[in-house]
């Protein structure tokens, strides 16, 4: 099965950059669809209607920058945005949840939003983050890809898949030339969940490129032939 990816979605500031990022996933042969967290149900069964028309054609106008009419899309209805978006990759059985950098992220750093810090606290489904201005560019080539990892988690084994698939190299650390981070939970993180280390987060803080978090033990496999998008 290809690997899975749900892109959080809702057409604020610096949604686009997810959605590219998404789309660097999709050429290393994912599976992508998006999503927007509705927060209530509108008593008024007209307004119900209208709100949730709303919703979906605002996840049209996600199709339309992703590029596919075929991308799945899911509107889903609840209080908290990072809980709607864990029970939806639960069900659909994600592999990865992405998210732009916070709204006042400085352009091209990344900023870890409530949302995605919230699933970064024990969640099961790893995270991507793009950094602010991705989709402005008009390829995200990615051509080094560096591992942050203790030898022991699933981030090297990780990197190495993304870097087949999407022709890239793997190397050890990050310079110039990196175009995206692919960074292992700490050590005494129970299996298959997230917790980031002090050290990791500041990496993470600092980067200029996408960026990658995987549950502990956990290694992301990519076909490098892009999967068939489901409507």
């Amino acid at each position: 099965m290809a690997t899975k990816i749900i892109v959080s979605y809702d057409g604020t500031a610096n949604e686009n950059d997810a959605i590219a990022l998404g789309r660097v996933f999709a050429r290393a042969g994912t599976e992508v669809a998006l999503a927007y967290v509705r927060h209530t149900h509108e008593p008024d069964r007209n307004r119900e209607t209208l709100v949730q028309s709303e919703a979906h054609e605002l996840l049209e106008r996600g199709a339309a920058v992703f590029g596919s009419a075929e991308i799945a899309r899911h509107v889903v209805t609840d209080r908290s945005t990072p809980e709607g978006l864990r029970a939806l990759a639960e069900r659909e059985r994600a592999d990865v949840i992405a998210f732009c950098s916070d709204s006042h992220t400085a352009h091209g750093h990344i900023t870890i939003g409530n949302s995605a810090e919230r699933l970064l606290e024990g969640g099961t489904t790893a995270i991507a983050i793009a950094p602010v201005g991705l989709s402005e560019q008009p390829v995200a080539e990615i051509h080094q890809i560096v591992a942050v990892s203790d030898g022991e988690g699933g981030a090297r084994e990780t990197a190495r898949s993304l870097a087949s698939a999407l022709g890239a190299t793997v190397a050890p650390v990050a310079d110039g030339e990196t175009d995206m981070l692919v960074v292992d939970s700490r050590a005494d993180s129970d299996p298959g969940h997230i917790w980031l280390s002090a050290s990791a987060r500041h990496v993470v803080e600092i980067a200029r490129y996408p960026v990658l978090i995987v549950p502990r033990g956990v290694a992301l496999s990519f076909s490098g032939v892009a999967a068939a998008l489901s409507a």
